[in-house]
């Protein structure tokens, strides 16, 4: 049996005096000195040591120091060991659990609703934004259309569908409509959607344009419908980034955001994350391929499945400084709930899906992004 060198388990226990210090700054935020960290767990190890261990970190880029007098805090480099030591944590509280709890007994053939929800119930639970993609599902149709006159020449047409897609349309007018037009003309789809209550007071006029609309959006939708080309990808949590200090300045926020409003590149982390098969973390720079500039920000995707099979991603972006090991247990926990109520309901009400079907030159175009290289492992310097 090979006993360990004695220089092996000094570049151990500098490993877990940076995980120390990284769960002790995520916890608290602050500069961490010698003094804290040992007083914090490692009470083993001289102070004198510690510092040692630092000054060795800061010079391999784990941590930085504002101020000769200050204590260190760590960089993107630092999370990124982080989280790849702790990627594989199972552990989630009751509490997480319990809110998640519900994403299990839905019943209901509105799937994309479904899954909406859930986004939102995600974003609420962790305060980050999240990113969803989805096959297409079978045997859905429509089943309303509304309208809302915007001006003198332009109309939001929505239809919405038996499994809960909302799908928005801007439909060209010669006028604006008024109140009572809009609400006949809607009278007019709802006949034409289920053959009842064909709108008696409706102009002959009006009569014409519904026509119009209902043939146009519902040209769109079928069209739509069947190329089938691009994930769906619900996005939701805009918000909850407005509120972290990461992104005080309009100009960290603007990249961050530009990142998540990208739904293609969306598409690209949730499809390398599912190809991989396994829950991924982008932190920073890890973000470079799908970004202009370095967004401070952190990225977590995990698949969830349909009978066994990947289906879709699901993805959280955030700051770089989030409680990672809380939020792994919550996406595994969150991508089990919705795989088993989604592989319950295909079943139950015989549905079929479909992914996307795209050209080979558009995949092969993509390739480059999706194999990246991403550095996690701390250097060892034997």
């Amino acid at each position: 049996m090979k006993v360990p060198s004695k220089k092996n388990h000094k570049s151990n226990r500098e490993k877990q005096v940076l995980l120390g210090l990284v769960e002790f700054y995520l916890n608290t935020g602050k500069p961490v000195g010698s003094h804290t960290l040992q007083n914090a767990g490692f009470e083993n190890i001289s102070s004198a040591t510690i510092r040692n261990y630092f000054a060795n970190l800061e010079e391999e880029g784990y941590l930085s120091q504002q101020h000769a007098s200050s204590g260190r805090i760590p960089t993107p480099k630092a999370f990124r060991l982080y989280a790849e030591e702790y990627v594989e944590t199972t552990v989630i509280s009751p509490e997480d659990e319990q809110a998640l709890r519900s994403l299990r007994t839905m019943e209901s053939r509105e799937i994309a609703a479904y899954l909406q929800q859930a986004a939102e119930m995600l974003s609420q639970l962790t305060h980050q934004a999240v990113f969803l993609s989805a096959p297409r599902f079978d045997q859905d149709f429509v089943v309303d259309l509304k309208l809302v006159a915007i001006d003198h020449a332009r109309c939001l047409g929505i239809l919405v569908t038996d499994f809960g897609v909302v799908q928005p349309e801007i439909v060209f007018v010669d006028k604006k409509l008024n109140a009572f037009s809009v609400k006949r003309l809607e009278q007019y789809f709802h006949w034409r959607l289920t053959g009842h209550d064909k709108p008696a007071a409706i102009t002959k006029e009006e009569e014409l344009l519904g026509q119009k609309i209902y043939n146009e959006l519902m040209v769109r939708y079928i069209v739509g419908y069947s190329n089938f080309t691009d994930e769906e990808i619900f996005r939701t949590g805009f918000s909850k980034l407005a509120a972290y200090t990461d992104y005080q300045t309009p100009s960290a926020l603007a990249v961050s955001l530009a990142l998540f409003e990208d739904a293609h590149n969306m598409r690209l982390l949730l499809r390398e994350c599912a190809k991989h098969n396994r829950l991924k973390v982008w932190i920073g720079e890890d973000l470079m391929p799908f970004s202009k500039e370095v967004p401070a920000c952190s990225v977590l995707a995990i698949p969830y499945k349909i009978n066994q099979h990947n289906v879709g991603s699901l993805g959280l972006l955030g700051p770089i400084q989030i409680p990672y090991r809380r939020l792994f247990g919550i996406l595994r926990v969150f991508s089990e709930y919705i795989s088993e109520t989604l592989t319950r309901h295909v079943f139950k009400y015989k549905l079929s899906f479909r992914q996307p079907h795209r050209a080979a030159s558009q995949i092969e175009k993509e390739l480059p992004l999706l194999t990246h290289p991403s550095f996690f492992l701390l250097e060892d310097k034997r």
